[in-house]
Formats: structure tokens, sequence, C-alpha cells
């Protein structure tokens, strides 16, 4: 069953990301603690960010990608419009997240790497808000 593996908050632009075991969704505001931005929920694909480090002889903790949350058993690939369902939050993908120069100066070639299939994860738009947990199992369709 697909689950919810690590959630993180990023504070401010440029800080450590910060582990947490549940996170607050509002419909407006997406991640409470979270630093505004544009993409207010982000997902990343374990198995997929395992495959890059396969690929790159790496060994990065999935944090340095920035997402806020880490999920098992969800293809994110081409997923745009598909629902997440976390218990009774729901989130629609609205698109791919683009990796930046960051992940070229966390490993060299990451940033290239990340752009096939979906490697640096997907956004999502809130649709209904709560909270979500580590250990929490997630649909999308």
């Amino acid at each position: 069953m697909p689950r919810i593996e690590k959630l993180w908050i990023k504070p401010a632009k440029g800080a450590a990301m910060q582990r947490v075991e549940e996170l607050s969704i509002g419909a407006e505001d997406g991640v409470a603690g979270n630093k505004p931005q544009q993409r207010p929920v982000t997902f990343l694909a374990q198995e997929r960010w395992t495959e890059l480090m396969e690929q790159l002889g790496a060994d990065l903790d999935p944090a340095t990608r920035r997402a806020n949350v880490l999920v098992s058993g969800i293809d994110l690939i081409e997923s745009t419009d598909k629902t997440i369902r976390i218990g009774d939050v729901e989130l629609i993908v609205r698109g791919e997240t683009r990796p930046c120069g960051q992940m070229e100066a966390a490993l060299p070639g990451l940033e290239e790497a990340m752009r096939d299939r979906w490697g640096g994860g997907a956004w999502t738009e809130v649709v209904t808000g709560g909270t979500i947990r580590v250990g929490d199992d997630v649909s999308i369709a």
C-alpha cells in the first residue's frame, strides 16, 4: 500500500529542511510553517529518488530535494491532474517539480538526472486541507 515515509517543512528560503512527523495543510496557505511558495505541497517518490542515487553512485538524504512529502509505492510520472488522497486531505497534482541549481550544488549531475521521468517530484494544489502523518496511506487516481 502506498504510504507517507517522511515529511518536511521549509521554514525559509535556503534554510535546512526540518523533518516532522505530521503536517497541517490549509486549503488557502498550504503547509503550516512552510515558507510561502507558489507550490503549496510538494511530493517526491522514494523509489525514484533511490534510482537517482544508484544511477549517480550517491547516498544523499531525500531531504536534499526539498520536497514536503516522501511517498513510497506511487509513481508520480505524468500524474498531472490526478488526485492524491491522504485521509481527509485531497490534493490535485498540478505538475512536475523541475530541479534547480541547488540540486547540482548538492551533487554534480543530480540536476540533469532529475530532469528525466519526474525525478524532481510533483507539486500539488490543496482541495481539502487537514493533517497528514508519517505512515498514513496514500492513494492517487
